[in-house]
């Protein structure tokens, strides 16, 4: 369920938190994919990066299974990695990762983008500083092959602060390659785009915290990250203080210790990616059909890039037909601040994009306000990750309209024997379902199915089992909320041992990350460069702070 803090929100009844539990990350934005086509009775399959068709596909960073798999119909199948599917040719994802070529394809359609100049590790940072001097300041640092903003350091102001910045990011880093561009004031925005369509926009508003009058900035950062678990995108995307946040702060005259007044907002970056803390706005249908026309002509720029996301900063100074600045084409770009956003209503991109490649499916989409199925994640990518198969196959979704109740039983009814007894029983009624444990010795029993006969006659089964159960009396009530496909027992042992294993695993993948954040953070305070130029870095921060008091 959605949190209080999340009330302003709205989100897509179809796409809870419960539902999506188990997709986190890059992994969310296949699994949302994914789900959507299954629902309209496509059969869905999960592969591994070494499955034939997906050696065919443009697909970096797959580590794990959960970002690969495809759609069949009777007529035919696609395959995705993440949110992109095989209508965006290798072509276009080749020049989209190519962030030079696709700023020359951008100016060749004379649309606005920041002048820049790309860097390769060979190049000295005296010579990079010799160009800024000579194209001039403000000016952005970016990773050539960075992603998620890491590595990005926006409005270097002078020749002393951009020296500092590129010993920090090439050293410090390892971003030895890098591209140096003019800084472009304004709202950064994301532009979702599917054939000649916007579906779906966000403002993407840096990583901050608003004063109670009270506390302090440090601990607002850990009430804000707090209400960010709340939020299936924003779970995985902290804000995490670092050096440059705390010099940020700094050069605007505030430390973690101060205490901001009652609604005050205090910006900690002007880094405005979601990974990194951001917030996600959703501002569909807002913009100015101007701004929305460039992200859809910028996007088919590429040739073969059917679909993906357009990264553009609004200047509010200028005219709104040359207030639009592309900043960057992404075929592969992360959903879920579109679908879970901050503030305002989510946009079913998903829906969109099978949509795009199953046009044919757009009357088969279940109705959103009805009982939900879902797919358990984990258990389908477990043959994967194991490696005892390279593809698994999705149990078919039920087409039909779908009925659901919950018999709420009382007695002596909590033995597992009993449950998987229910278990075989809805099997046999073709119905999907889930039997919980109550605190009082009740249990609730789901079940749904698209034949209503079934769910009524199901309640006979309740009764069926006096060896292993003592029934004093069932009620009925209607349901709608989520139920996962097959049958679910709670309290099944076997359950409870998987969720443990499941929360070591993520316990000491935490713990692997700590220990590496630790290491980077002992080297980042400990390099020579660090220490060098020191005087430096506070001297353009002190530069930057008086022209503020100043202004």
């Amino acid at each position: 369920m959605v949190g209080k803090k999340q009330l302003h929100a709205e989100w897509l009844p179809h796409l809870s938190s419960e539902i999506v539990a188990d997709a986190r990350g890059p992994e969310l934005d296949a699994y949302v994919v994914a789900l959507e086509g299954w629902r309209r009775g496509l059969t869905l399959r999960w592969h591994t990066k070494d499955s034939e068709k997906f050696k065919e596909m443009k697909t970096w960073f797959v580590d794990k299974p959960g970002k690969l798999f495809s759609l069949s119909s009777s007529e035919k199948t696609h395959y995705f990695f993440r949110t992109r599917g095989d209508k965006v040719t290798n072509d276009a994802v080749e020049m989209g990762a190519d962030k030079e070529k696709t700023k020359q394809k951008l100016r060749e359609a004379n649309i606005p983008t920041p002048e820049g100049k790309q860097f390769n590790e060979d190049v000295s940072n005296e010579e990079i500083v010799a160009h800024a001097k000579e194209h001039g300041f403000p000016v952005v640092i970016k990773p050539t092959d960075g992603s998620f903003g890491r590595g990005v350091i926006t409005n270097i102001t002078t020749e002393e602060e951009l020296t500092y910045q590129l010993e920090y990011v090439r050293g410090n880093l390892g971003y030895k390659s890098i591209i140096l561009e003019q800084y472009i004031p304004g709202e950064e925005y994301r532009i979702y785009v599917v054939g000649r369509k916007a579906v779906a926009a966000m403002n993407r508003v840096p990583a901050n915290v608003v004063g109670d009058g009270e506390s302090s900035v440090r601990t607002l950062i850990v009430t804000k990250n707090k209400e960010k678990e709340l939020n299936p995108r924003l779970i995985s995307c902290p804000i995490k203080v670092d050096q440059a946040m705390l010099d940020f702060i700094w050069a605007k005259g505030y430390t973690l210790e101060s205490v901001l007044e009652e609604g005050e907002q205090l910006y900690l970056t002007e880094i405005s990616n979601i990974s990194t803390g951001g917030d996600p706005v959703s501002v569909t249908g807002e913009l100015p059909e101007e701004v929305v026309d460039t992200a859809i002509r910028a996007l088919h720029t590429i040739p073969g890039l059917e679909h993906g996301a357009v990264d553009l900063i609004i200047d509010a100074r200028k005219p709104i037909e040359e207030a639009a600045t592309v900043l960057e084409l992404n075929p592969t770009a992360q959903i879920g601040g579109l679908l879970f956003p901050e503030k305002g209503k989510a946009n079913d991109v998903p829906a969109a994009i099978i949509d795009y490649y199953f046009p044919e499916t757009q009357d088969n989409t279940p109705d959103p306000n009805q009982t939900s199925l879902y797919f358990d994640f984990t258990d389908v990518l477990y043959p994967l990750l194991t490696r005892s198969a390279k593809v698994t196959t999705v149990t078919p979704y039920p087409l039909g309209k779908l009925y659901a109740k919950k018999y709420t039983v009382t007695g002596d009814v909590q033995d597992i024997g009993f449950h998987r007894g229910l278990r075989k029983q809805s099997f046999e009624r073709y119905l999907n379902g889930l039997v919980l444990n109550l605190s009082n010795g009740d249990i609730d029993v789901v079940v749904a199915g698209t034949d209503p006969e079934m769910i009524e006659d199901f309640k006979n089964a309740l009764w069926e089992d006096p060896e292993r159960s003592e029934v004093h009396e069932v009620h009925v009530k209607s349901w709608n909320g989520p139920i996962k496909i097959g049958f679910e027992i709670k309290a099944d042992l076997k359950t409870q041992v998987e969720n443990l294993k499941q929360l070591k695993q993520e316990l000491e993948v935490t713990e692997l990350e700590l220990k590496k954040a630790e290491q980077e953070h002992k080297r980042y305070y400990k390099s020579l460069s660090w220490q060098v130029t020191s005087p430096i870095r506070l001297a353009g921060l002190l530069f930057k702070k008086m022209k503020r008091e100043n202004q």
